[in-house]
């Protein structure tokens, strides 16, 4: 199986105005999700790390990316293939209440 980052964009406004039984059906499937080992969690506040040639580490607080959703999530999920990770992140809470899920191949080094 292979390795996803889903990043969940999404915001509060989206979620209070999906229907409740979408939203009770999509953390249900988060639940599933997490029985089949997959890592979900809820962004906290993000921090810019830098360190340029080693010269001196240098901290920002605040997302470096900016997108017109704030981000809600992330979730380390195994799939067989993009397509599958694609599916199985479709009914998550971000993806039913008009936000957005990414989905990126992790490459694990060993």
């Amino acid at each position: 199986m292979a390795m996803f980052i889903t990043i969940g964009y999404g915001d509060r406004a989206g979620y209070e105005r999906t229907d409740p039984a979408v939203r009770d059906a999509a953390h249900r499937h988060d639940a599933r999700l997490r029985q089949m080992g997959a890592t979900i969690g809820i962004a906290g506040a993000p921090v810019q790390v830098r360190n340029p040639d080693a010269s001196g580490v240098r901290t920002t607080h605040g997302p470096f990316m900016r997108s017109d959703l704030p981000i809600a999530g992330f979730a380390v999920i195994e799939a067989a293939d993009i397509d599958e990770a694609a599916r199985l992140v479709a009914e998550t809470p971000c993806a039913v209440a008009h936000g957005v899920v990414e989905v990126w191949p992790l490459e694990v080094s060993q």
